[in-house]
């Protein structure tokens, strides 16, 4: 009998830039998700139990590895997701090799278990600790627009804490997920520790019914309510990056020429694909006509092309529905009274993809641009008559994941900074603070919970475990059974020692207070 060939199903890896199909990759089966959980369950019980100070020197080998593949790295992130190469490096190689080089040089440290001082009079006799345990397996489910940054940045504290991952890469970037495994494995770690799957929505949606200990997820707000909801179903802890809709502010004593530059870089870096992207940005009226002037001249000199022209500053957006969005939000904005200044169509002569750096005046908070998030190459400018209204302005959105104050006065931007509703905000830059390792990154309210980078993503990753020492072993605790009215006495006596007041008010119930510690139990 003939063999009969069982087809297998694969996604295709498309070049942005042209719209063809360059690869194709197989799908994880969604069936296959409970026995990948199986897996990396046992692979997870192994890897637990190997010390820290090992764990962090094989992120070492990592980095290293990650060094010498970077040329193939960068190739494989500008061919999927179509920006520049030098944001291929910076804003992916960079900061996947720095943080396995952070974690492998202070996982240990951060992770170390610590003392814990008891205040209260009561607990004087006890000794705690707090230690910190692996959660287990991590689901991650990741996103396109930094398709090695963003999931290596959760992989590599997940397993420098002792957990096993299954990562969902992104459908539209399946050669990236395929390199990030290959790595893992290139460096060493235990077969099925980190696994990624492949494939879309349904692969997402079978990774969260097979239920992992902890769910990582970045993406747009109406799926991650889906993967909240998912969650909720089955108690399963998550971590959320929903986007963002980041307010720049820019003051009337600021450097207008770098704010400007800032301006520019933040709005069309990644082609404006970005969850960190300037997408609102407020100046002060007495600056705003130089400002916008200098915003449109150095839009104007930025060139498109695909992301492996040298030449090239903003690349294209990643699919053909999104080149549509941008002309649909600018028409809205339009229709609404808003000016273009310069840019705001397709260049459908260059490829499929491609959409012109954009500057836009006059937008008001009731414009779509305001609303929802652009995730792509539009600057949206609006007029605020002083930092009050700035701020007021900022805050005026259900998003709240970083922003940005820009003044030549450092004290008055940390002031502004502490009134901004958002995870983080920087003075007098935008958007880099993702690149330091120990930065946290997130937000609330639309942009989601938790937090990723850092010891506060590190301590996503594990369970705190409080331990405590009695130092009186062979004593019988005062609140221990049985109860009667002496011991109400005693106890009373002891809150007012405790709580009541000053030294004289502790005098008064010492003796009544010491009754509670040295009574007969009567068991």
């Amino acid at each position: 009998m003939a063999a009969t060939a069982i087809p297998v199903e694969t996604i295709p890896s498309i070049d942005p830039a042209t719209g063809k199909t360059i690869a194709q990759f197989e799908k994880t089966q969604p069936g296959a998700l409970p026995g990948i959980l199986s897996q990396a369950r046992e692979a997870q019980s192994a890897w637990s139990s190997v010390p820290i100070d090992k764990r962090c020197l094989q992120l070492r080998v990592l980095r290293d590895c990650m060094m010498v593949s970077r040329d193939v790295l960068a190739d494989a992130v500008v061919a999927e997701s179509g920006k520049p190469r030098v944001e291929a490096l910076f804003a992916d190689i960079f900061v996947a090799l720095d943080t396995a080089d952070y974690f492998s040089k202070h996982g240990a440290r951060l992770l170390r278990s610590e003392r814990v001082p008891h205040h209260s009079s009561a607990a004087k006799a006890k000794s705690g600790r707090i230690g910190y345990d692996p959660v287990g397996v991590i689901g991650i489910i990741s996103s396109w627009n930094y398709p090695l940054a963003i999931p290596l940045s959760q992989i590599i504290p997940a397993v420098t804490a002792g957990n096993a991952v299954i990562c969902k890469t992104s459908d539209f970037t399946p050669q990236c997920g395929a390199l990030i495994e290959k790595l893992l494995t290139d460096a060493g770690f235990p077969k099925n520790l980190v696994t990624v799957i492949q494939g879309g929505g349904e692969v997402g949606q079978a990774l969260i019914d097979a239920a992992p200990d902890k769910l990582m997820f970045t993406g747009s707000v109406a799926t991650g309510r889906r993967v909240a909801e998912a969650c909720a179903k089955k108690l399963i802890p998550s971590v959320l990056e929903l986007g963002g809709k980041d307010a720049m502010i820019i003051l009337a004593d600021a450097n207008l020429e770098v704010a400007a530059s800032a301006a520019v870089w933040g709005s069309y870096t990644n082609c404006g694909q970005v969850c960190l992207s300037v997408e609102r940005l407020f100046v002060e009226q007495s600056i705003e006509e130089k400002f916008l002037a200098s915003c449109v001249e150095k839009t104007k000199k930025l060139r498109l092309g695909p992301g492996n022209d040298p030449a090239a500053d903003v690349g294209p957006l990643i699919r053909p529905q999104h080149v549509q969005r941008m002309s649909d939000l600018v028409a809205d904005a339009v229709a609404r009274g808003a000016r273009v200044l310069c840019g705001g169509k397709p260049r459908s002569d260059l490829g499929p993809n491609f959409f012109e750096p954009t500057v836009i005046a006059g937008v008001n908070s009731a414009m779509r641009l305001f609303q929802e998030e652009t995730f792509g190459p539009i600057l949206a400018i609006q007029s605020v008559k002083d930092a009050e209204e700035a701020v007021a302005r900022a805050n005026d959105s259900t998003f709240a994941l970083a922003a940005s104050v820009w003044t030549r006065n450092a004290k008055r931007g940390q002031a502004v900074a502490s009134r901004l509703r958002a995870g983080a905000v920087m003075i007098n830059d935008a958007i880099s603070y993702f690149a330091i390792a120990e930065a946290p990154h997130g937000g609330c309210g639309a942009s989601g919970w938790g937090r990723t980078h850092g010891r506060a993503g590190l301590l996503e990753m594990v369970q705190q475990k409080y331990i405590d020492v009695d130092r009186l072993p062979g004593t019988a605790k005062p609140w221990w059974y049985r109860y009667g009215a002496d011991l109400e006495r005693s106890a009373d006596a002891f809150l007012k020692f405790e709580f009541g007041g000053g030294f004289a008010a502790k005098l008064r119930n010492a003796r009544g207070a010491l009754k509670t510690m040295f009574r007969d139990h009567g068991l």
